[in-house]
């Protein structure tokens, strides 16, 4: 297992980080064996948060199976409007994880400019923080996010936070500067769901795998972040213990990118803008904003995936949870285009936006969608 320092957190943790979100529906023996079995693999950062169900009860009581002083525990709060409410949400946290003292705390779902308020509020979630900080019931202080990036840049630039948890991978580069700004920062960045909202990558089409060949559409995911300097950990989910062990065979290796894999790379991206040709959306955004309250390039990212790679499953169960909101989840979706046409000059690749928006929306939409988190 590799080991990079996380920023200015100072940890070194293993650029496999044990997410626990999933783990919770097998019982506790299987949460106890995942965790186990995460150690064994040299695995020493595990990510669980108060609002992932039973999952910090279940760590920790897998934690008394383990030598704590081998792993580095980071749980999420999300910030809440008054001091006495965030601290309330800790101190339950903290008392179904059974610690005194939590490695490394992240304010969950700083997701738009109202969250990104509310975490900084001085006479209420910050005011609660800081006392943590200064009282030494936590170590450090990051924040996790599922929001556009102003929202992360800006969250980056408070100078409050050692640490961000966020979504970047091959299918989704939008974060790309933020990522880059952290590093300038020297703040630790933790990669959300790599495997799953990445792409659906543990389960792959059968194009993408002929792309991908010899490697698998997984592991080269992972090579490309991990060959990444700026990245520090990936977090993964398993369901069951033996999951895990791909994850960290492909991790063996985070030097630059060989001749073979950076090959690999290409036909992704050559074959990506083949076959959309004039359809291919660059993710510029600068078509935004849309008076509708559209995502386009967002929107846009799951048509050029599913069409390009027939990750119709994936760009379906990503498409189906936008509601409208600016939460964890951005906008509607694009049947709500009015063809008004002011996206249009906007765009630097002359796309024609409306008809692709309700092309993805006959192509992704389904009658029921999966409400997971993001």
């Amino acid at each position: 297992m590799h080991y990079r320092r996380f920023g200015r957190t100072g940890m070194e943790l293993s650029v496999i980080t044990l997410g626990l979100m999933r783990y919770t529906e097998g019982g506790q023996e299987n949460a106890d064996r995942i965790v186990q079995r995460a150690v064994a693999l040299g695995i020493n950062h595990l990510e669980t948060a108060r609002g992932y169900g039973t999952s910090e009860e279940l760590l920790g009581k897998a934690l008394r199976t383990i030598d704590r002083r081998k792993v580095c525990v980071t749980t999420k709060v999300g910030p809440r409007p008054t001091y006495d409410a965030f601290m309330r949400d800790f101190e339950t946290s903290m008392g179904l994880l059974g610690l005194d003292v939590l490695d490394n705390l992240d304010i969950h779902g700083i997701n738009n400019p109202r969250s990104l308020a509310m975490a900084t509020d001085d006479r209420g979630t910050l005011k609660a923080v800081r006392k943590l900080l200064a009282g030494g019931a936590v170590r450090h202080l990051g924040f996790s996010t599922h929001g556009k990036l102003e929202t992360v840049r800006q969250a980056l630039e408070t100078g409050l936070f050692e640490s961000v948890n966020l979504h970047y991978y091959w299918f989704y580069r939008a974060l790309e500067p933020a990522v880059a700004r952290a590093a300038e920062l020297d703040i630790g960045v933790f990669i959300i769901s790599p495997n799953e909202k990445g792409g659906m990558l543990f389960r792959p089409t059968a194009r993408l795998v002929e792309l991908s060949a010899p490697f698998s559409p997984m592991a080269l995911n992972q090579r490309w972040l991990l060959s990444d300097s700026r990245v520090h950990t990936l977090s993964v989910g398993p369901a069951v213990p033996e999951e895990l062990d791909a994850h960290v065979q492909a991790a063996e290796n985070v030097g630059p990118l060989s001749d073979a894999e950076r090959a690999a790379l290409d036909r992704w991206e050559r074959v990506h803008r083949e076959v959309l040709g004039n359809d291919f959306c660059t993710q510029c955004g600068l078509c935004l904003p849309c008076p509708q309250f559209i995502d386009i390039p967002e929107i846009l990212r799951l048509r050029n995936a599913a069409v390009a790679f027939d990750m119709t499953e994936y760009g379906s169960f990503r498409y189906n949870l936008l509601d409208g909101s600016d939460d964890w989840f951005h906008g509607h979706p694009g049947d709500r285009c009015t063809e008004c046409g002011q996206c249009l000059p906007r765009c630097p690749e002359h796309l024609e936006i409306p008809r692709l928006l309700f092309d993805a929306h006959d192509l992704l939409k389904t009658a029921t969608g999966r409400r997971l988190w993001a």
